[in-house]
């Protein structure tokens, strides 16, 4: 995690000179203390960027987003917040960490594995998939627009037969 403090506060001005909003899913809370400040510290720096946004995965699970999400629910219905009966896909989507994302329209999967890893689980349910055998450490521009590639030649469905 002392890399991670490192590189987000070396990194902080050319996010901010390329218009990079950092946001962080997953269970930050449990970073050490050094690599939620200097998370927070960019995250507040870079919060009104809107060019990109730059999500990093810490201590992130696809399970524990969906439990998470489930608690919140729970906690929201006990305060009266919620009406259960209002609850739907939409509702629902909201109570992830990536409550503010659209839903990835393209999973590229490094180093030849057929599955997803516990990533996203939600949120990938209409997420076109991009298996490579090359490795992350050497995945290259020259991969992605390889993935961009295939991704074009899709037929998006999102459920639907055609």
């Amino acid at each position: 995690m002392e890399l991670l403090t490192e590189y987000l506060r070396a990194e902080k001005q050319e996010l901010m000179d390329n218009n990079i909003r950092l946001g962080a899913f997953g269970d930050v809370s449990r970073l050490p203390e050094h690599a939620q400040e200097a998370l927070s510290e960019v995250s507040e720096e870079t919060g009104e960027l809107k060019g990109m946004r730059l999500n990093l995965a810490l201590n992130y699970s696809g399970r524990q987003d969906i439990l998470r999400a489930v608690l919140k629910i729970a906690r929201a219905h006990s305060e009266g917040a919620l009406d259960l009966s209002k609850l739907d896909e939409k509702v629902f989507s909201t109570y992830l960490d990536s409550f503010d994302q659209p839903d990835p329209d393209l999973l590229i999967r490094t180093s030849g594995e057929m599955r997803i890893s516990n990533f996203l689980l939600w949120q990938i349910a209409y997420t076109e998939m991009h298996v490579t055998k090359v490795l992350w450490p050497d995945f290259r521009e020259k991969h992605l627009h390889e993935a961009i590639a295939d991704y074009q030649h899709r037929t998006r469905r999102f459920g639907r037969t055609s």
